[in-house]
């Protein structure tokens, strides 16, 4: 991954293939933000000028190289907008500076070394342009051309490699905080890129099996316990909502237990991650066109994997269990067909309706088996319907939960770290509708409201008491437009920020 160095070097001496500085959209034209100084000084005082010729107006995400003058050591200067000018006793918030930085190391693809010159006013700015930059430079590209191919030294298969390092400038290496906050965000970065590898990996590749040993390896690296169940020790256990969702492929389903402990840990998190590696909607096939990114519908069990691995890494006060529920979706001769009952772990039956409603099945055994260990809360997270897409959105999480408070704190934490997302009900008599005449419950009731009704749905199975909220990720967990800010084309990596920061305050006991 790009490499992160908080540099004492000015922006004038600075040896690297370009400097990045940050420009506002004012209400007369582009301004220059914090950081550009020395940068302006070589211009002449008119970089703003130069900048306003070019066409650049400073808007969000807005990037313009131009050639750097004599007494700049690098060779190009990259202008990159932060929206709009912020008041005059306020600075540009963190999500703007995550932004900038992203579309920035973006576009310099290809360059070894960068100097970021954006506004650093504190520690937290700091980290929140390590990180979008960090971010902003992923590529994923082991499937693309052939080794025997040869390319330019800064090029993979004919496509620039990602920027090389990035090198913060007006930071404090020697500052504790800062030294954190970029520790931290490198942790961070590598774990959410983690993430988008697994969600960008072909389903002939990553399927529960080999989704497991991924984990468990990993797991190893970072002092982290795994444990896997396979098949027979599914069978066993009584399994039946993962067992009925994978029956029908030929990769067996696995539920993955990561453990990260803490020796003066408080409390615990149970984290739950959906984990369907490929989803072609079984017997109730998906229709032509929608399944070709069904690859991604394992984003919520990335999403977790990379959240436990980041507390471990981070080393945060909290005991943190991830549960990975994986199966791939199949139809074939031996698989779940509608109409069928599926006995669940929790002892409940469930009345198959639609074999294309099988995330909440392999979440239900997983949310029943994480409450059995008694954890303060439990989050799940999934990319689960789309009907939270129509909601709210490709760029919009939903939030539901048992608890408002916890709900409200959810979604307070997602917005500090720049994850959209919104607060949603479980309207009771939405309940009525997944009544069956055969089994305890069906996995499907009324059409409108269907995100509801699977966050009802899974509200069942979790332990009486415990504290349960529900992230939809269906809508931003896979980006298929252009790139923009650090959020790349393909898995994003979404609500792993939130997630590390819900352990972070858990940790420091910010959630009562």
């Amino acid at each position: 991954m790009t490499a992160l160095t908080l540099s004492t070097a000015g922006a004038a001496t600075l040896r690297a293939d370009a400097l990045v500085v940050g420009v506002g959209k004012g209400a007369k034209g582009p301004v220059l933000a914090p950081g550009a100084e020395a940068v302006d000084k070589a211009f002449g005082g008119k970089l703003a000028t130069v900048l306003e010729t070019l066409g650049a107006a400073g808007a969000e995400g807005e990037v313009t190289k131009l050639p750097a003058p004599d007494g700049l050591k690098a060779p190009v200067v990259l202008a990159v907008g932060l929206g709009s000018v912020p008041d005059e006793d306020e600075a540009y918030d963190a999500e703007a500076l995550r932004r900038a930085a992203g579309s920035a190391a973006r576009a310099l693809a290809g360059a070894k070394k960068a100097g970021f010159a954006l506004p650093v006013e504190s520690a937290e700015d700091a980290g929140a342009i390590a990180e979008g930059a960090l971010l902003g430079a992923y590529a994923f590209t082991v499937y693309q051309g052939g080794e025997d191919k040869p390319a330019p030294k800064d090029k993979k298969n004919g496509k620039k490699q990602p920027l090389g390092e990035v090198a913060l400038l007006g930071a404090k290496p020697r500052d504790k905080a800062f030294k954190a906050a970029a520790e931290r965000a490198v942790a961070l970065a590598e774990e959410i890129n983690r993430a988008r590898d697994l969600i960008n990996t072909p389903p002939n590749d990553l399927y529960p099996e080999s989704f497991a040993a991924v984990a468990t390896a990993t797991g190893k690296e970072h002092g982290i316990k795994v444990q896997v169940l396979d098949e027979k020790a599914l069978v066993k256990g009584g399994f039946g909502g993962l067992l009925g969702v994978g029956q029908g492929s030929v990769h067996g389903p696995r539920l993955v237990k990561l453990a990260y402990t803490h020796p003066k840990a408080e409390k615990t998190l149970a984290l739950v991650g959906k984990g369907i590696t490929y989803d072609s909607g079984g017997i109730s096939l998906k229709p032509a066109g929608h399944n070709e990114t069904m690859k991604c519908d394992m984003s919520g069990a990335a999403a977790v994997f990379a959240a436990v691995v980041a507390a471990a890494r981070l080393g945060l006060r909290v005991n943190v269990t991830g549960w990975l529920a994986l199966a791939e979706n199949m139809p074939s001769g031996s698989a779940t067909r509608p109409g069928d009952v599926l006995r669940m772990y929790s002892g409940k039956t469930v009345e198959v309706l639609n074999t294309d409603a099988e995330g909440r099945l392999v979440l239900a055994d997983a949310l029943t088996r994480a409450s059995e260990e008694n954890p303060d809360a439990i989050v799940d997270v999934a990319t689960l319907t789309g009907a939270m897409v129509l909601a709210l959105g490709n760029r919009t999480f939903g939030i539901m939960a048992n608890d408002d408070a916890f709900r409200a704190s959810v979604h307070e934490i997602a917005e500090e770290v720049g994850e959209a997302s919104w607060p949603m009900p479980l309207p009771a008599d939405l309940r009525k509708g997944m009544e069956s005449p055969t089994a305890d419950i069906a996995n499907m009731g009324e059409r409108m409201g269907g995100g509801l009704v699977a966050g009802l749905f899974l509200q069942e199975f979790v332990g009486e008491g415990i504290t349960w909220a529900h992230l939809d990720i269906a809508g931003p967990a896979f980006h298929e437009g252009a790139p923009y800010g650090y959020t790349p084309k393909g898995g994003t990596g979404s609500s792993v920020r939130t997630l590390v920061r819900l352990a972070e305050r858990t940790a420091a006991g910010d959630l009562g």
